[in-house]
């Protein structure tokens, strides 16, 4: 039973919201030196289930034209969704509350896109926008969400909301440097829904999900494919020089030598068997030393 519920929400696929989620407490921690365990455990416990709800909308969908059978009937499967909807929302909202406005917005935001990836007359995933959302939505607002719930208050967002104002602050230096620490988590999973697509090209077109490389070419993405990874290996030097991570990640640009050689494999052949994976090999190459960087840095 356990198995076959890993299965149907693709437990494995999880790392793509963990380390997000892992450089936002490295980097709230490195910043203003507060975690608020309580608060941002049940963030943690609300993306998890809301990031295991949208794969199961995913394969429940999708499993409707593509003949692949579910793991559990559809009706125990769509009772298993709907449940996961609810307390991934209930949880949301617990945290809301006990938050601030900006926290609700967010946090509505990423459920709005998560929920119209696939469902709906016109999902994201149906065009060529999957990889700009799904990397914008978990490499950049997990980690601003879990910064919002822990730093002191009005240190990234601020807003204010009564009968007669409406009052939204941004402090633009603080998320600039948030937005270039999180440049690798949203290229690299960016770069895993780009994988997906390119491998499935052919397949996709069968059922009218045009994806960017349906627009572009294979040829076209499969450069916007290694430039993604190079403008985050770019990236590190950029934090390095501002001094927004610890300069030892200088030595990690080692890594360099594996990813270009993954990237030249999947230049070479694009299957989700064979080469699909040096997507997923790449994510962990460059958001672990990333990570770790962060974490050891006093801002």
């Amino acid at each position: 039973m356990l198995n076959r519920f890993f299965s149907f929400v693709e437990i494995r696929t999880k790392l793509a919201s963990l380390f997000p989620f892992l450089l936002g407490l490295a980097f709230v921690y490195s910043r203003y030196q507060t975690i608020n365990w309580i608060l941002t455990g049940v963030f943690f416990a609300s993306m998890l289930v809301f990031d295991m709800a949208t794969t199961a909308l995913n394969n429940f969908i999708d499993t409707r034209s593509n003949g692949q059978p579910l793991p559990f009937a559809r009706r125990t499967a769509l009772l298993i969704l709907v449940t996961l909807l609810i307390l991934a929302t209930a949880l949301g909202l617990v945290l809301a509350f006990s938050t601030d406005l900006t926290i609700l917005l967010a946090g509505s935001a990423c459920f709005a896109v998560g929920i119209f990836y696939t469902f709906g007359p016109a999902p994201i995933s149906r065009m060529p926008l999957g990889e700009l959302f799904s990397g914008l939505f978990m490499g950049f607002f997990i980690p601003f969400l879990v910064a919002q719930i822990n730093a002191p208050s009005g240190s990234l967002v601020f807003i204010q909301l009564d009968r007669q104002l409406f009052n939204l602050a941004l402090r633009w230096p603080e998320l600039l440097k948030l937005f270039l620490v999180t440049v690798t988590p949203v290229a690299t999973i960016a770069n895993i829904m780009l994988a997906n697509n390119i491998c499935d090209l052919e397949h996709d077109r069968t059922v009218s999900r045009l994806t960017l490389p349906h627009y572009i070419g294979v040829p076209a993405a499969l450069n916007v494919f290694a430039g993604l990874y190079y403008a985050s290996i770019i990236s590190w030097i950029a934090l390095a020089a501002l001094g927004l991570v610890t300069p030892w990640i200088l030595i990690a640009l080692l890594v360099v030598l594996p990813v270009g050689k993954n990237i030249r494999q999947f230049r070479q052949l694009q299957t989700k068997k064979d080469t699909f994976a040096v997507s997923i090999q790449n994510f962990l190459l460059l958001m672990l030393p990333l990570v770790v960087a962060t974490a050891l840095t006093q801002m």
